[in-house]
């Protein structure tokens, strides 16, 4: 009995620390998706209209990109990268994001 208990514990564990996003598979989903138009931390974007994505709040681009996905926040652009991401790989992402040193708070 306790075995189990212990079992079904390390499985609720596991699955709320990975629901969290992983910074080492977001920072990879990155590379692929992201860094062409943020660069690859997220602290150089390539054009003006674009944001900074490295020190935002983790739950603010896990919203972000979902909304994107949905087409809850309207930009054609976003709207096709966020369709080909998974829940997990917007957990990830976020996560890789927010987990970066940031140009955004020495800016005025």
């Amino acid at each position: 009995m306790n075995r189990l208990l212990v079992f079904v514990l390390a499985l609720a564990f596991a699955g709320a620390a990975q629901a969290g996003g992983s910074a080492a598979a977001g920072k990879t989903k990155a590379a692929q998706v992201c860094a062409a138009c943020h660069g690859a931390d997220g602290n150089k974007p390539v054009a003006p209209e674009n944001p900074i994505l490295a020190g935002q709040h983790q739950d603010y681009l896990v919203k972000a990109m979902k909304d994107y996905k949905s087409g809850k926040r309207n930009n054609p652009i976003m709207k096709g990268f966020a369709a080909g991401l998974s829940s997990q790989d917007i957990e990830d992402l976020a996560a890789w994001f927010a987990s970066q040193s940031s140009n955004l708070h020495f800016q005025r």
